[in-house]
C-alpha cells in the first residue's frame, strides 16, 4: 500500500514529476534558453546601459552598483516566471490538448498526485533555471559565496508558491488565450513593483505597503540578501510570508483543479 503524505497525496506524485523530467530531458535546450537568456539580456541592458546613468545605490546601509542591485532581482524573476508559466501554459496544454491528465488519472494516480507532481515539477524548473542564472552571473563578480548557494533551495520554495498560483489560474481560466489576464494583472505588476529595478523606498508609502503584499517582493528581498552575503533576522519575516503564501495557495489550486477535472 502506498503511504499517504497529506490527504490524497501519495509518493506516486513522483511519477508525474518523472514523466515531465523525461520530456524535459529531450527538449531542455528549447525550454530553458528563453527563460535564461531573457534575464541575462535584462542584466546586460539595464546594468551596462541604465547602470551607467544610475551609478550606485544605498541599500540597507551599504553602497552597491546598480547592476549588482538588479542581478539578484532578475534571479527571483526567473524563479517566478519558470514556475508560473510551467503551471499555466504547459500544464494547460497537458490537461486540455494532449489529454495527459486524463491518461494519468486512468492509472492508480489520484488527482492530488497529478496536481502535486505538476507543481513540484514547476518548482524544479525554477530551481534549475536559478542554478543556471547563478552560474551565468558568477563571472561578473556580482554574487557572494557560499550564501548565494542558498538561492537554490529558495528557488524551489518560490517555485512551489508561484506554481501553485499558476495552477489555480489553470483551474479557473477556460481557454489558453485567457492566460494573458493573469500575466498582465498578476505577473507584470510584480515584475515592475517588487523592488526589482528600483528600491521600494522610492515609492510612496502606500505603494510600499502594497508591494509588501506581493510574494515576489519577499522573494526578491531574500534573494538579494543571500547574494549580498547578508543573513539577517528580518529575512525570517520574508521567508514566513513565502511559506504562508504557499500553504494558502496550494490547497486552493488543488481544490480548483478538482472542480475543473472531476466535479
Amino acid at each position: 500500500m502506498i503511504r499517504r503524505l497529506v490527504g490524497d497525496i501519495s509518493y506516486r506524485f513522483i511519477r508525474v514529476w518523472q514523466r515531465n523530467l523525461t520530456v524535459f530531458s529531450k527538449t531542455w535546450k528549447v525550454g530553458l534558453a528563453p527563460s535564461l537568456l531573457e534575464p541575462v539580456l535584462y542584466l546586460v541592458a539595464f546594468g551596462a546601459g541604465l547602470g551607467a546613468l544610475v551609478g550606485t545605490l544605498h541599500i540597507d546601509g551599504r553602497t552597491v552598483s546598480y547592476i549588482r542591485f538588479i542581478a539578484p532581482a532578475l534571479v527571483a524573476v526567473t524563479i517566478m516566471q519558470n514556475a508560473f508559466f510551467e503551471n499555466t501554459y504547459s500544464s494547460f496544454v497537458r490537461m486540455y490538448y494532449q489529454k495527459t491528465f486524463d491518461a494519468m488519472l486512468a492509472t492508480p494516480l489520484s488527482l492530488a498526485d497529478v496536481i502535486t507532481g505538476e507543481i513540484v515539477w514547476g518548482a524544479t524548473r525554477s530551481a534549475i533555471a536559478a542554478t543556471l542564472m547563478l552560474v551565468a552571473i558568477t563571472p561578473f563578480g556580482l554574487l557572494s559565496y557560499p550564501s548565494s548557494l542558498l538561492v537554490i533551495p529558495l528557488a524551489f520554495l518560490g517555485g512551489v508558491a508561484f506554481g501553485s498560483a499558476g495552477m489555480w489560474f489553470t483551474g479557473v481560466l477556460p481557454t489558453i488565450d485567457m492566460f494573458n489576464l493573469p500575466v498582465f494583472l498578476f505577473i507584470t505588476p510584480m515584475f515592475l513593483f517588487s523592488g526589482t529595478f528600483f528600491p521600494l523606498q522610492n515609492l510612496p508609502q502606500w505603494a510600499q505597503y502594497a508591494a509588501l503584499a506581493l510574494p515576489l517582493t519577499h522573494l526578491v528581498q531574500i534573494t538579494r540578501a543571500l547574494t549580498f552575503g547578508r543573513l539577517e533576522p528580518h529575512l525570517l519575516w520574508n521567508l514566513a510570508y513565502l511559506v504562508g503564501f504557499t500553504v494558502m495557495v496550494f490547497p486552493l489550486a488543488m481544490g480548483r483543479m478538482r472542480v475543473r477535472l472531476i466535479a
